[in-house]
């Protein structure tokens, strides 16, 4: 447990650049502070003092408003930003290397016992006020933009906004590479680029519409084309006469 402890110390220096000193961490990160409350409770629910990891967890919740049941499971380096709203559920799941922000929810859709609320995989990270919801699991590197709404499963490397989300991009991380709130700046609404693609193709539909009416009415002025309506139109006359 203290292990652990240490590693998300290491975590938080390593990604947070407002983080000036050790004592700073220790007594101003409430996410290092549930974390912590959460490996002891952790410890108590594996234990069969369930009562207790619960009030535990309860306490740290009124401390640092970040709601962490004690069955979840959670790996190594784990780091909550802010954490002011974060709800992880009893059966959630969520691997090394993982970062949070303030807001996210880690949600049940299912009133039933089991698995009922999502899987991160490791390096995942979920940006500002996202909600993850159901038993799905999100792929190793995934990111999550902010206020995002995933209630289907995210390959990995894929980044994933909206509501519901959407994938607008996938690639090859490595575990170092940091995406801040999960959104890179250069993400693309994926309705806006449907749309955009829709408008182009409508204008290029346009376009060929007014080429071939062009072509219709060119060729109908041909002389050739006035010659044959005249003969025909002088046949039609003599065989009425």
């Amino acid at each position: 447990m203290f292990t652990a402890l240490r590693d998300e110390f290491r975590a938080i220096r390593t990604r947070d650049p407002a983080a000036r000193g050790a004592l700073e961490i220790v007594l101003c990160y409430p996410g290092l502070h549930a974390v912590a409350a959460y490996r002891l409770a952790h410890w108590m629910w594996r234990r069969g003092l369930k009562l207790f990891a619960r009030w535990l967890m309860h306490l740290a919740r009124w401390l640092t408003g970040i709601e962490i049941h004690p069955g979840a499971s959670i790996g190594r380096r784990f780091f909550v930003d802010h954490g002011m709203g974060v709800v992880i559920g009893e059966t959630a799941e969520i691997g090394d290397d993982c970062f949070l922000y303030q807001g996210v929810t880690l949600g049940g859709t299912s009133l039933k016992p089991g698995k009922r609320h999502p899987t991160l995989d490791d390096g995942v990270i979920v940006g500002a006020g996202a909600k993850v919801l159901g038993p799905i699991t999100l792929g190793k590197n995934a990111r999550v933009g902010a206020n995002a709404v995933v209630v289907r499963d995210v390959p990995a490397g894929a980044t994933v906004v909206g509501i519901p989300a959407r994938e607008t991009s996938r690639s090859d991380r490595d575990r170092g590479q940091l995406t801040a709130y999960g959104t890179p700046l250069d993400a693309r609404d994926p309705n806006a680029v449907a749309m955009e693609r829709m408008t182009a193709e409508i204008s290029a539909l346009r376009d060929r519409l007014v080429a071939l009416e062009q072509q219709a009415t060119s060729g109908s002025d041909e002389p050739g084309d006035t010659e044959a309506a005249d003969q025909g139109s002088g046949s039609r006359t003599r065989s009425g006469n």
